[in-house]
């Protein structure tokens, strides 16, 4: 299990991140909301080991992560930044086989999961294209079936980490991308993905934290978090909150 204590990151003389405790539980979505600038990407960072925090720790199961070595933490975590940049003329399924990089599954087995992976995406019709010819919401989907692939099919002690994986994709593909992450969580994996649509969030996550100013304001589920008194005070957003007609959880409109 992937967790936190008491987490502080500094840049300069500003605090970006205080006071964060978090544990992400098997099985579960986490849904990181909050303004521009309240340190979502910054916990991200700090959760996957790659800013070191200023105090507190962070730990993967009984050990801190920083102590992992590298291949045995690529096994156990994977990780989708908000931008992947890739500038070589690789085709499709060569992008998703270095999510299995960290393993010796071997060709035949590697090569299945690069399958289930793409499908799982919604990319399985790209199979051969070279990704610099892809637009910016296919190259998306094609590194979220890497991260997939990486831990490929998901199970307890596995922890899935993202950060705004529908933020170039049509309302379509937005859901595809959050169903196949669900479904990755409901195999066992813990999954934390940032995310800026209330409602996308209300619908896909267990759990919401909302961040203000690099502080916690509420860790809860959907219904008890997305409330409009919250929302207003960390959004500035004045909404109405009512059960959706057919799946209960809640649907928030702008008012």
């Amino acid at each position: 299990m992937l967790r936190v204590e008491n987490l502080h990151i500094r840049r300069g003389d500003k605090t970006v991140l205080a006071d964060i405790n978090l544990h992400l539980n098997p099985g579960e979505v986490l849904g990181v909301l909050g303004p521009n600038g309240a340190g979502k990407s910054t916990l991200l960072g700090a959760l996957c080991g790659e800013l070191k925090p200023d105090q507190g720790k962070v730990w993967l199961d009984q050990d801190e992560l920083a102590h992992w070595p590298g291949m045995q933490r690529a096994q156990r975590l994977a990780v989708l930044p908000q931008a992947s940049t890739l500038e070589f003329a690789f085709r499709v399924e060569e992008v998703v086989g270095m999510g299995r990089l960290p393993h010796h599954s071997g060709r035949v087995r590697d090569d299945e999961i690069i399958e289930a992976a793409l499908a799982a995406a919604d990319v399985g019709h790209l199979h051969g294209r070279s990704y610099l010819a892809l637009s910016g919401g296919e190259r998306q989907r094609v590194h979220l079936a890497r991260v997939l692939a990486q831990l490929w099919p998901g199970e307890a002690g596995q922890t899935l980490l993202l950060d705004e994986p529908t933020s170039m994709l049509d309302p379509l593909h937005q859901h595809t991308t959050l169903h196949a992450i669900r479904t990755f969580a409901d195999r066992g994996a813990a999954v934390l993905v940032i995310l800026h649509d209330l409602n996308l969030a209300a619908r896909y996550c267990d759990r919401i934290l909302l961040l203000q100013d690099g502080r916690s304001f509420a860790l809860d589920s959907p219904a008890k978090v997305l409330l409009p008194v919250p929302l207003k005070a960390v959004f500035g957003l004045e909404v109405l909150v009512q059960p959706h007609p057919e799946r209960g959880h809640p649907l928030i409109i702008a008012r």
